[in-house]
């Protein structure tokens, strides 16, 4: 199979907002109580926090993590996650079922993102709560001191505000399975209030306002229109939440699901973009696309799970082969849609639907999906540029036009780099894939990373990793173009730079 592609250095798409490579941290079954948090594991600093896991989580370079959720933080009362950890309460966790020891709270996860290299994006709970706890929490992130709430974290040891620039306007808030779930009208108020009163109390941080739970929702695009009604003059990004499975074993179907994601993002662009002309308004809404990622191996084991627990194994999908190249697909789709895709977060970080797994008390390692976000992360920094692709499509019981090669190019001007991720959906053939580029000429060959494995169901475990990223054999360019070799049902990393560095990074 052949494929082309034509690569411009003047066709841009827009500059890669480094907060697409976000993440998410919620207190849902071992993401925070053996994820990043075990007091006496041997890898535990004096903080209780798991050092393996932070070095993992850096391998990753995840700029930002959104906290505390998620459907938690719809019953979640900050303030019982604040002051000294033995005189806080264990409360019934409505939403996962649970219980909450509040062992980990604001203060401690701040602590923790800091020592991971990543800033914290906080949502607030506008389920059972509202604008007067939405500004208190951010006097006490944000303000310095003299007050009551600044002053009281400075009693709880944090002496310095956090400076959390990034909030949610609360969570999936039209979902009927939300903790006080509300009509589009009835959150757009509420959304609006709080926003006013938040931004009064720190004028510096940016809102992102409830969008859709899911591009199939009964309500999508109703909602998102009534709501930025009321939220236009105040949120800075309206939020996508989309999860993709596999449950009727379809792999050529499950490849092409990145289709409804890009769709999805270009429908919510253009309501925000309605809402900006009926306000008659300058300023553009963006997107935060704060949760996504495949989700649905651990279905079947959550529905045995005995409720009222602490921390509990739920959620806990094991990735395949064949779905770290769903996750590339997404991550692709993200990078295409640079322009209004400001912010995303894979969800979530550890343990639940997740990159990193641990072991309580054991190892901490690497999912087949680890590797494409890592990537992207790491080589998927500046101007995405567009890619106009030539290739065989094919249709899917849910899609058509599936094009068989999935790809974008990011140039970094700064490190004078240019990047193509490619995913071959193929699952029998190589692709040939000759790539024309216009205005690279002085940039040469550096490397080809690519991930792939004949047994698509194939995952990686605390005992080893069957899936993990291999270099391609050195391609060399001819005049204006660059051939390289795109395996079957692989996800590929073409790096190519203005001059050879003096070593190469591994990127595994």
């Amino acid at each position: 199979m052949k494929g082309k592609v034509v690569i411009h250095r003047e066709f841009s798409i827009g500059e890669v907002d480094k907060r697409i490579y976000g993440s998410f941290i919620e207190h849902l079954g071992r993401a925070v109580y053996g994820g990043i948090y075990e007091p006496g594991h041997p890898e535990a600093d004096e903080a209780g926090f798991r050092k393996d896991v932070i070095g993992l989580v850096r391998e990753l370079n995840v700029p930002v993590v959104r906290y505390p959720g998620g459907n938690f933080v719809s019953g979640y009362n900050w303030e019982d996650g604040v002051g000294p950890v033995e005189k806080r309460p264990v409360r019934q966790e409505l939403a996962w079922m649970t219980l909450e020891p509040n062992r980990m709270g604001t203060n401690e996860f701040v602590r923790w993102a800091r020592r991971a290299g990543t800033e914290v994006m906080m949502a607030v709970n506008l389920g059972t709560r509202g604008p007067d706890a939405a500004r208190n929490l951010v006097e006490y992130c944000n303000f310095s001191k003299g007050t009551a709430w600044s002053d009281l974290r400075r009693s709880h040891g944090c002496e310095a505000p956090h400076g959390i620039k990034l909030w949610c306007l609360g969570n999936e808030m039209d979902g009927p399975w939300q903790i006080c779930h509300r009509t589009a009208a009835e959150y757009g108020r509420l959304a609006a209030e709080a926003a006013k009163v938040m931004k009064w109390t720190d004028p510096s941080i940016e809102l992102v306002a409830c969008g859709s739970s899911g591009a199939r929702m009964p309500t999508f695009g109703s909602w998102e229109s009534e709501v930025l009604d009321h939220v236009y003059d105040h949120a800075d990004y309206v939020s996508l939440h989309i999860y993709f499975d596999n449950r009727g074993n379809d792999t050529p179907n499950f490849l092409g699901k990145s289709l409804e994601m890009d769709s999805f993002i270009k429908t919510v662009a253009g309501i925000c973009d309605l809402a900006k002309a009926k306000k008659r308004g300058k300023k553009t809404v963006n997107l935060s696309f704060d949760e996504w990622n495949v989700w649905f191996h651990s279905n079947d084991a959550d529905r045995k799970r005995e409720k009222w627990t602490v921390a509990p194994s739920q959620l806990e999908d094991i990735y395949t082969m064949e779905d770290a190249l769903v996750v590339g697909c997404m991550l692709i789709t993200l990078l295409k849609n640079a322009d209004r895709v400001k912010v995303a977060c894979l969800a979530q970080l550890v343990n639940v639907i997740a990159p990193i797994m641990t072991e309580n008390g054991g190892k901490a390692w690497r999912q087949t999906i680890f590797y494409p976000f890592m990537h992207a992360s790491k080589y998927g920094r500046g101007t995405v540029l567009r890619c106009p692709v030539k290739v065989a499509t094919y249709d899917s019981r849910e899609y058509t036009d599936i094009p068989y090669l999935e790809t974008v190019a990011v140039h970094d001007p700064a490190a004078e780099t240019l990047t193509l991720f490619a995913v071959n959906r193929n699952l029998t053939e190589a692709m040939e894939l000759e790539a024309g580029l216009h205005g690279f000429e002085d940039y040469r060959f550096i490397e080809h990373i690519t991930l792939h494995n004949p047994d698509l169901h194939a995952v990686n475990s605390a005992g080893g990793e069957k899936i993990r990223p291999e270099k391609a054999a050195p391609r060399k360019r001819d005049g204006p173009c660059l051939d390289v070799t795109l395996p079957p049902a692989s996800w590929n990393v073409i790096r190519l730079g203005r001059a050879l560095p003096a070593h190469i990074d591994r990127p595994f």
